[in-house]
């Protein structure tokens, strides 16, 4: 499941169905990643020669242990196996790729329709737009195209805010509903925290290293994440109050 699944589905009824089967989809595919990465190596010898340290050959090892894996199957090569699972990367990455375009290219579109902007709610502006910020990401800090590397010490925690902020909505909604919340409400605040504790820890670790530029952005996420919390108060108090007044 994709982050334009909202946008794609035909009918509010068919969510469910979608986001259960495409939530299965994600976790067997994490799962069988995670088996690739680690069980797809014979001996301890072939283990210890790809993870010389932490976070070297991500992508090798989940060719080469894939591949391996899949050796076991009879009538495939070891060759075959390997050339399969870096087809699979390789498609992973051109996804995520397609993901993050087209969702830029809504949100300018959005933007159009929001300030009333006519030109940019077509595709092809929107378009041209969303792939010229990723152009400029990627190639501005030089031509080798790694200038998404500089902020990537950040994405975890912007994620894991997303993650809090989607809850959120769906905390205020279950309520206004009358429905138990602490489903919702307790991951929130166990993802809050966290965001806020990792973005402390980074602040200091970017001014220890001097990345100035780092440090600036960090703070910017800090203050979202204060912010955060401060509306999800604000938006549960009143989600309870009018939850109380319709029952009442």
């Amino acid at each position: 499941s994709s982050g334009t699944t909202s946008k794609q589905v035909n009918n509010e009824q068919d969510v469910r169905f979608v986001g259960f089967l495409g939530t299965v989809g994600e976790g067997s595919l994490a799962l069988a990643a995670i088996i690739a990465c680690t069980a797809g190596f014979a001996t301890l010898g072939d283990w210890q020669g790809y993870y010389t340290s932490f976070a070297t050959n991500g992508i090798d090892a989940f060719v080469q242990g894939g591949g391996g894996i899949l050796a076991s199957i009879p009538g495939i090569s070891e060759s075959f196996g390997r050339t399969l699972l870096a087809v699979m990367a390789i498609l992973f990455a051109a996804t995520t790729m397609d993901t993050g375009v087209r969702l830029l290219r809504y949100i300018v579109q959005e933007w159009g329709t929001i300030y009333d902007i006519p030109v940019l709610t077509g595709k092809g502006l929107s378009t041209v737009l969303a792939v010229g910020c990723c152009l400029a990401l990627a190639f501005g800090s030089g031509g080798g195209g790694e200038g998404g590397l500089i902020i990537w010490p950040l994405f975890g925690t912007t994620n894991q805010l997303l993650a809090a902020l989607t809850l959120l909505v769906l905390s205020v909604f279950i309520l206004k509903q009358g429905r138990p919340t602490v489903y919702t409400l307790a991951p929130f605040s166990f993802l809050l925290f966290m965001t806020v504790w990792a973005l402390l820890t980074q602040l200091r670790g970017f001014y220890d290293n001097e990345q100035y530029f780092l440090l600036g952005l960090d703070a910017v996420i800090l203050v979202t994440a204060i912010w955060v919390g401060l509306e999800s108060l604000s938006a549960l108090r009143k989600a309870a109050s009018e939850s109380r007044e319709s029952s009442a």
